[in-house]
């Protein structure tokens, strides 16, 4: 296994597992407050929703980097040149 293939599998392990935390921990709590259940239905919650992140992270992070590239040479056009200061 490569070096890069072996980054973009740890990153999309850390990178779905933060999401997955977070977010099923959110929703949870705006769903259930912080209730009896809270802890028990957020990990039923992230178990189901780990394999899928990472999976969707795998699948689309190439194209999704790919398309913040362009998008950020079209803003970078769009945006007003910095003047730059007079040397001495």
């Amino acid at each position: 296994m490569s070096a890069a293939t072996r980054f973009r599998l740890v990153f999309a392990l850390l990178m779905s597992l933060e999401m997955s935390l977070l977010m099923t921990g959110w929703v949870t709590w705006v769903n259930l407050g912080f209730g009896a259940q809270f802890l028990a239905r957020w990990l039923h919650a992230f178990v189901l929703a780990w394999p899928a992140a990472c999976v969707i992270v795998l699948a689309t992070a190439p194209s999704v980097q790919r398309f913040s590239q362009r998008l950020l040479v079209l803003l970078a056009k769009w945006t007003p040149a910095t003047t730059q200061e007079a040397r001495p």
